[in-house]
């Protein structure tokens, strides 16, 4: 399994934070090889910031994020969603019920 040098994870946290805030750094360039490899089953908060800062980036769709990682688009969607709204530490699995209950 790949994991992402520091140099890497520095770029794609940047590029994630800047996003969900909407501002763009125009710096922080992503390739696909700093995503996830596509038989990704153990979802940890890092890589699904990943996917999501690599279709804001332009790297791949929506779409093909989720045929890529066998994901539904409302899967994508709902951490796409979580980031916009909380930041990245919203995407922590132990996390999502008090996230989801601050919406209610």
């Amino acid at each position: 399994m790949k994991s992402l040098n520091t140099a890497a994870t520095s770029r794609l946290r940047a590029e994630t934070e800047a996003d969900a805030v909407g501002v763009s750094t125009g710096s922080v360039k992503l390739t696909l090889d700093d995503l996830p490899p596509p038989e990704t089953r153990r979802w940890v908060m890092r890589r699904k910031a990943e996917v999501v800062a690599g279709v804001r980036a332009g790297l791949l769709t929506a779409e093909q994020a989720c045929l890529r990682y066998d994901l539904s688009m409302e899967e994508f969607l709902s951490w796409q969603g979580m980031i916009d709204r909380h930041g990245v530490q919203a995407l922590r699995v132990t996390r999502l019920q008090d996230y989801r209950r601050r919406e209610d």
